[in-house]
């Protein structure tokens, strides 16, 4: 069942990744021919952003596709993480296309020659427009599914759609400044446009490694799942509820009061209720692992 759910969540991630693939290709290559003809800076760094996408796009697939392969003799719990190790590579792609960017806009800045000043045409004014319609577009669209599949990396790619679309927002501004007489607004952008960037880049990269080094699930989640837990039949008391995040999936490990008087057969049974409860009610727990403690006739009144 769960191997069936991955394939399915595998085919939803390499479509929305095909798409993006193809309309950053698009919108790049569209891009870069506007900022080159129109003399603008801040769409050519647009340009190279959108461009990196297509790389980061393919780092999701490969890191989507063998997350979700089946655990095997040498990764019995499976191969989640994997999928946080491309987010970790995505993030340091995207801090490096942002830095780039920056460096290159302050040294235009700095320069201050007449070349990197030049007053960008129209054509680079109408380019960061579509830029945003389409990359926000995409935001919503890849989040969508990383929402539906539970994934990270995907979810990240949703967010690298966004400072795309953040970063064409700032080179229409700087743009529109260059053409009203400020020239030094085209190369400015660049600059603001670095800075979005980076702010994705780091909480995509902070994001990831919460994931790798077992985080709990947030507290919220952590208090439904002992109130499913303690509303199953028998279980008296949570005595203890521990959970912590492998890649897209979560682990929780949970310690329930039953009475002691009751056979070794309805104990187990209890257990696999809340197991069975817990599993079907939170599709990001991929194994619930249930301890029964004893408790006494005594103890049980005072919990009632």
């Amino acid at each position: 069942m769960i191997h069936e759910e991955d394939s399915k969540d595998k085919k939803i991630a390499v479509r929305v990744s095909v798409i993006s693939i193809a309309v950053n290709l698009i919108l790049s290559v569209f891009k870069l021919i506007a900022g080159i003809a129109a003399y603008s800076g801040a769409m050519i760094s647009d340009a190279v952003h959108s461009a990196s996408d297509v790389f980061s796009t393919v780092i999701v697939i490969i890191g989507i596709s063998v997350s979700r392969k089946k655990s095997d003799k040498e990764h019995p719990y499976g191969h989640e993480r994997l999928e946080c190790v491309a987010s970790v590579i995505l993030a340091v792609i995207l801090f490096a296309t942002g830095a780039g960017i920056g460096i290159r806009g302050i040294q235009k800045i700095v320069s201050g020659s007449a070349e990197a000043m030049r007053i960008p045409g129209m054509l680079a004014l109408t380019a960061a427009v579509l830029s945003v319609v389409v990359k926000e577009w995409m935001y919503w669209y890849t989040r969508s599914a990383a929402k539906k599949i539970n994934s990270g990396a995907l979810m990240a790619d949703a967010w690298h759609h966004r400072s795309d679309a953040l970063s064409s927002i700032g080179s229409f501004a700087g743009i529109l400044g260059a053409r009203m007489g400020f020239p030094v607004m085209d190369p400015l952008a660049s600059v603001i446009i670095c800075v979005f960037i980076l702010k994705a880049a780091l909480n995509i990269f902070r994001d990831a490694v919460n994931k790798m080094v077992d985080k709990s699930c947030d507290e919220a989640t952590v208090q439904s799942m002992r109130n499913v837990a303690l509303n199953s039949q028998g279980v008296v008391e949570i005595d203890d509820i521990r959970t912590r995040m492998f890649g897209a999936k979560a682990y929780v490990d949970i310690e329930i009061a039953a009475d002691e008087n009751l056979t070794l057969k309805d104990s187990h049974e209890i257990a696999e209720s809340v197991h069975g409860s817990i599993e079907r009610q939170f599709p990001e727990v991929k194994h619930c692992m249930v301890h029964v403690n004893p408790i006494s006739v005594e103890e049980k009144t005072q919990y009632s």
